[in-house]
């Protein structure tokens, strides 16, 4: 039987030390792009993979990390995905990604889960759980990365940096002359209120308008809801002119039902939305956005796992800046 490469073979091809080698794999600590390629030519030759299977009897814990998301049919959560497994591979660490559909019940459930069967991690983008449920994965020593728009407790925390990509968006729906905003919003028990519609209305005195309460609709965060929400600011006395969305998905939704209605977008009414999803740029017309990049927020949910999992003792949080994306549809 042939013996395994380890990663002292590695470093001998590679003509490196197996410290680098782990570098390379982990990401850990910088390594030259010289070094990087030699050690990577040498795994590949010799055919060295990571021995998930004793470092879980030497740990005590699986070699998989749960993502927990609320909607996996969003393009931003798969993308997220992609990312998070592509900056956790080196490490030997494999992403099961676990759809919540944005129940409660269904977070709580999984988080128990990743106890149960022993997770190296999680990371989370929670949408009606409450920070105590959290107290879980403490106990059992199982370090947490949420992806969230508010802190959320003692943990690990990547965020946006939204304010100026608002007030951009702001910036170009005024400037066309309109001040009757409204907002298809999250619903109002959603985990931490909705920042981004908070926001928008922290903002907008700014530019001569305001968000009245009248035309702010809440629902879920889906196509259907922004199809229904849409279809009730039209049907408000006084129609607004410029309508905000939570996301994108909510957005293309809207984008639905103004076909439906014949309203033309953006002669009639500028639509914005939220995060820059793959399809965004792929409409008619292309939906002018908030770019919240999932890939970005993907590598530093990785950046933060593995320093606790190398030991790092004290919480962080990461500001991931957002970018105002202008086209067509406002």
């Amino acid at each position: 039987m042939q013996e395994r490469v380890t990663m002292a073979d590695v470093a001998r091809a590679a003509g490196v030390s197996s410290a680098t080698v782990s570098y390379v794999l982990s990401g850990k600590r910088a390594v030259a792009p010289q070094t990087r390629a030699a050690v990577e030519s040498a795994i590949a030759e010799l055919g060295f993979t990571v021995n998930t299977a004793a470092r879980s009897l030497r740990t005590g814990r699986s070699s998989l990390v749960a993502l927990i998301v609320p909607d996996i049919a969003n393009p931003f959560f798969a993308q997220l995905a992609a990312t998070l497994q592509e900056e956790l591979r080196g490490m030997g660490i494999h992403v099961v990604v676990c759809n919540t559909r944005a129940r409660r019940d269904e977070e709580r459930a999984l988080l128990a889960e990743a106890v149960q069967q022993r997770f190296t991690g999680v990371v989370i983008t929670p949408f009606r759980l409450l920070p105590r449920d959290m107290e879980t994965l403490t106990a059992a020593g199982i370090p947490a990365v949420v992806s969230a728009d508010v802190p959320f407790g003692p943990v690990d925390l990547v965020t946006p940096d939204a304010r100026t990509a608002t007030r951009r968006a702001l910036e170009r729906v005024t400037a066309a002359q309109r001040r009757r905003i409204a907002m298809i919003a999250g619903p109002r028990d959603a985990t931490g209120g909705d920042p981004r519609l908070e926001l928008l209305r922290s903002l907008a005195g700014q530019f001569g308008t305001a968000l009245p309460r009248e035309l702010v609709i809440r629902g879920e965060h889906t196509r259907e809801a922004g199809a229904a929400g849409f279809a009730r600011l039209m049907d408000r006395r006084y129609r607004p002119d410029a309508v905000f969305c939570a996301n994108d998905v909510i957005a293309i939704g809207a984008m639905d039902k103004a076909r439906e209605l014949g309203i033309d977008i953006p002669g009639e009414v500028a639509l914005v939305g939220h995060d820059d999803a793959a399809f965004a740029s792929l409409v008619h017309p292309q939906l002018t956005t908030i770019r919240y990049p999932a890939d970005s927020v993907g590598r530093a949910a990785a950046r933060l796992l593995r320093e606790r999992l190398d030991g790092r003792p004290v919480h962080r949080t990461v500001h991931v800046e957002a970018e105002f994306v202008a086209r067509d549809s406002a």
